[in-house]
């Protein structure tokens, strides 16, 4: 199953060119990191990805003090495999901390939106990868803007938490609508949400 996810990362344009015969080019990739266990997670699934995926520009919430080691002892252990590896850390403000109310979380968004915006149109990712922390909103809703206003398109691919068993995360409920692909790890997460993806335990 781990196999069949890079091929999902692949935007429909990139694929068949391989299936051509020819080279895949790099793909930028915009992965949202998060406090807690979500770098850990997005990490692991990093980890069974090719060169071909790169530079990796990763974002996280200014208040996140745990995502910067991880991400670095990360790339630092990829470059052993990868010398040619580059990737970016940014920061952007938090859209939305634990048990933080609904009518506040639009207004924090917002101002998240106001840096991730400028960063997104920055990268032009051709894809962006996330599973769960709150800054993938604000993120995600940036590249889907640059789409829309036909400055790039990227792929957006939301894996939901191992940790979501029955429902989604709010990131998961807000981003179903609007990612191509979701993945879920779960067969009851699949029952409810039919147009998500189920490959089983993928982190």
């Amino acid at each position: 199953l781990l196999l069949l996810l890079p091929l999902l990362l692949v935007p429909a344009a990139l694929l068949a060119r391989w299936r051509c015969g020819r080279r895949t080019p790099p793909l930028k990739v915009l992965v949202v990191a998060g406090s807690g266990g979500h770098t850990t997670e997005i990490l692991r699934l990093l980890s069974c990805l090719s060169e071909s995926y790169s530079p990796r520009h990763y974002v996280f919430a200014d208040s996140d003090k745990m995502s910067e080691a991880k991400i670095r002892s990360f790339e630092q252990k990829r470059a052993e495999t990868f010398p040619n590896s580059q990737f970016t850390l940014d920061r952007i403000p938090r859209s939305r901390e634990v048990r933080q109310s609904w009518t506040s979380s639009v207004v924090t968004t917002l101002y998240s939106m106001l840096y991730s915006l400028p960063l997104t149109y920055r990268l032009k990712p051709d894809l962006v990868l996330c599973n769960g922390p709150g800054t993938c909103v604000p993120v995600c809703l940036s590249a889907l803007l640059l789409g829309l206003l036909g400055i790039k398109k990227a792929i957006i691919v939301y894996v939901e938490s191992i940790c979501r068993v029955e429902t989604l995360s709010l990131s998961g409920k807000i981003l179903y609508y609007f990612s191509d692909h979701f993945i879920v790890q779960w067969p009851e997460l699949k029952e409810k949400y039919r147009r998500s993806i189920y490959l089983g335990r993928v982190v």
